[in-house]
């Protein structure tokens, strides 16, 4: 069985002025940061369909049988206003569907919602993520803060596992991860199908790494750390458990694991 998967976002535009004594001139980078996480995917299990930043805006479905043919939405360093305001909103004043209450129904419905962090995950850099008080965030098994929620870490962080060994998602993960250099603070919520699987050590504020839930139907991940570098160092994207991590929470996430811890 194939699992569809549509990863959303993970790609940006910098530009840089470049000066030498009188002269300058400018140059424009267009940059791809899912790259690690699709080369880990590749084989015959996943058909990922990878949506940049900037085709998201038009092209992620505006119906609820556009999104029907995904089993797994991950969400990777993409702010809400990509989805809340594309250009029949921003520059024509029109009305259109919310695409945000459209994948909270499709999760409640039976998909699996994942969100990756970054600086356009959760609340974000400066807060301008915005996912707080979205439907999507009432999907997630995690609330987001009001503020510029980076964890920034430098010097590297060891993941502390602390859910079972025999969960799906944890299965095939031997000794100890490689280090993370960064991750969002966010706040676990609470009920009976929320787990935390995976968190920061105590000196860097035991904030979770790795939560699973439930919505309606569906389920639900926060992956709090990036899915490549500055986060993710290549030391992490080169461990055996990069893509056996991954490839289980996707498995997980689109129920096709076996039964939830």
């Amino acid at each position: 069985m194939i699992t569809k998967v549509l990863l959303v976002g993970e790609s940006w535009v910098s530009s840089a002025t470049h000066y030498k004594g009188f002269d300058q001139f400018g140059s424009v980078t267009f940059h791809l940061g899912a790259e690690p996480l699709v080369a880990a995917l590749q084989g015959e299990e996943f058909e990922i369909t990878y949506m940049t930043a900037h085709d998201c805006v038009e092209k992620f479905p505006f119906t609820l049988e556009g999104l029907s043919e995904y089993q797994v939405i991950l969400l990777s360093d993409i702010g809400a206003n990509s989805l809340l305001l594309p250009p029949a909103v921003w520059l024509h004043g029109k009305p259109v569907p919310n695409r945000l209450k459209i994948i909270r129904e499709w999760t409640q419905a039976g998909g699996g919602l994942v969100m990756a962090g970054g600086y356009f995950s959760f609340q974000g850099i400066d807060g301008k993520a915005r996912w707080r008080r979205t439907p999507v965030e009432e999907a997630l098994p995690v609330t987001c803060l009001p503020y510029d929620d980076r964890l920034e870490v430098p010097d590297g962080f060891h993941a502390v596992v602390t859910g079972p060994k025999d969960h799906p998602i944890l299965q095939g993960i031997e000794g100890q991860w490689p280090l993370l250099l960064g991750a969002n603070e966010v706040v676990a919520k609470e009920g009976d199908s929320i787990q935390v699987l995976a968190t920061l050590p105590e000196e860097e504020g035991g904030h979770p790494l790795l939560v699973t839930g439930s919505y309606g139907r569906g389920r639900t991940v926060a992956w709090t750390s990036d899915i490549g570098p500055h986060w993710v160092p290549n030391e992490f994207v080169a461990w055996a458990g990069y893509a056996t991590i991954w490839k289980n929470i996707l498995r997980w996430a689109a129920n096709t694991a076996g039964t939830a811890k």
